[in-house]
């Protein structure tokens, strides 16, 4: 017969199905807004919600990859996977360990402009929890065997996207819509470079980047306002007042140049790319409209019906709007038959130009209405995505009523407003256009 497992020894196990459980439980009340200030001058927004004994603590420091220096790309990167990787007088075997002994979440992660990290624990835990992402935020080890080790996986990673399509498309698109721009650089950086990182860039890096001059903090949870005052302070009151940024220039994305990569694979992958809008833009939420009707609605947007339903083109194709801080872009995708590339490229170019000389009609604009103010409740289906919600509105600046005013943007968006934005994102403009896959003809 099987061996019998201690009672104490399944409460990890327990609390981690719990939280998984909870985590994606929706939110009991309405979304209620408390900006919450430590006696240390650390602000947070934070959601109060009792219903379930979980806490959502996410956050973000000014300063993304785009802080790499030359010939360190990947740095950042590297710092996000080694930040729970050991601290303070635990090493990593231990730090992870005590994770999975508390049955908590520490994580972090890197965008082109911001460092992300996020807590999830259940309330009876939170106070060790806390201790814990202190030591990470505040104490990091960067001892050589866990670099060594992330380094190795970074680097699989990074040899796997040297012959990905996808990832090889991604690149020659940022390489020459940025030119040399810290947004061309790959985030992951490349083998080459990972290589050459050490603990001493790491806590370089780390010193740069946390501080709190740039923090944005978001808490959604069982937890009362001064419950989370005595947190914040634990954890981000003794970092450095100002992050130590190299000023990273605003940038007007290139477009017209083709790039095409020969590479054996089934199928061409395909980006075509212009400039969009940054999210503080005016026009904005027309331009988020625009986009639902010419690629991002999937099953009824025009590419999709005029790329896969009526030519059979492509299984997947669509239009995604990529606010930065310092540059924007709107970018198109398809993958294809080699045969039928220079077909589908032809395709999303009339559709571009369709939406920019003709617009979509009032039906339409009222369908992507209904869907866009319809599906926003499930931003806030768990406790996690409201808390990542409540960093992302503080690092747009939109204010603490965004989620009450948001779908009234949506609503007031008219088919004026859509065709104006269509002419100033799509009317006389050529795409960068990128084509990976195997040789034609």
């Amino acid at each position: 017969m099987a061996p019998r497992i201690p009672s104490h020894g399944l409460l990890p196990f327990v609390c981690l199905a719990l939280i998984a459980l909870f985590a994606s439980a929706p939110m009991a009340m309405a979304v209620e807004i408390q900006k919450v200030t430590s006696p240390g001058g650390i602000e947070a927004w934070l959601v109060e919600d009792h219903t379930v004994p979980l806490v959502a603590l996410n956050f973000s420091f000014e300063g993304g990859s785009a802080q790499d220096p030359d010939g360190k790309e990947g740095l950042t990167r590297l710092l996000a996977a080694t930040l729970d990787e050991g601290a303070g007088d635990l090493d990593s075997e231990a730090f992870q360990a005590r994770q999975e002994a508390l049955a908590i979440s520490i994580g972090f992660s890197t965008g082109k402009d911001r460092f992300y990290g996020s807590l999830r624990s259940l309330t009876p835990t939170l106070r060790d929890a806390t201790e814990l992402l202190a030591l990470a935020v505040n104490a990091p080890r960067f001892d050589t065997a866990p670099i060594d080790r992330m380094k190795a996986q970074l680097a699989t990673q990074a040899r796997r996207n040297e012959s990905d399509p996808d990832a090889i498309a991604g690149r020659a698109l940022a390489k020459a819509m940025f030119g040399n721009h810290p947004y061309a650089r790959p985030t992951l950086g490349s083998t080459e470079t990972l290589e050459g990182l050490t603990a001493a860039d790491l806590a370089e890096q780390h010193r740069k980047l946390l501080a709190r001059d740039g923090l944005t903090i978001g808490v959604v949870g069982a937890i009362d306002a001064d419950t989370l005052a005595d947190i914040l302070d634990e954890v981000f009151a003794s970092l450095p007042a100002k992050a130590d940024l190299v000023p990273v220039a605003e940038l007007s994305p290139a477009t017209g140049s083709e790039i095409s990569d020969e590479l054996a694979v089934p199928q061409t992958t395909i980006l075509l790319g212009l400039p969009g809008l940054k999210r503080d833009d005016p026009d904005y939420q027309a331009a988020y409209v625009m986009n639902h009707i010419l690629g991002g609605g999937t099953f009824t947007s025009w590419l999709y019906q005029e790329v896969r339903e009526k030519r059979g083109l492509s299984y997947s194709t669509g239009t995604s709007l990529s606010p930065y801080a310092h540059a924007a872009l709107l970018i198109g995708s398809a993958a294809t038959k080699a045969e039928r590339a220079g077909e589908t490229v032809q395709v999303m170019l009339d559709q571009l130009r369709r939406m920019a000389t003709e617009g979509p009609t009032e039906e339409e604009l009222r369908a992507a209405k209904q869907y866009l103010t319809g599906s926003y409740a499930l931003r806030f289906d768990s406790s996690g995505k409201i808390a990542g919600q409540l960093v992302a509105l503080q690092n747009a600046g939109l204010g603490m009523d965004y989620f009450d005013r948001r779908n009234g943007e949506i609503d007031a968006v008219s088919l004026d407003d859509v065709r104006r934005v269509a002419q100033r994102l799509l009317a006389d403009k050529a795409p960068t256009i990128v084509t990976v896959g195997p040789k034609q003809g």
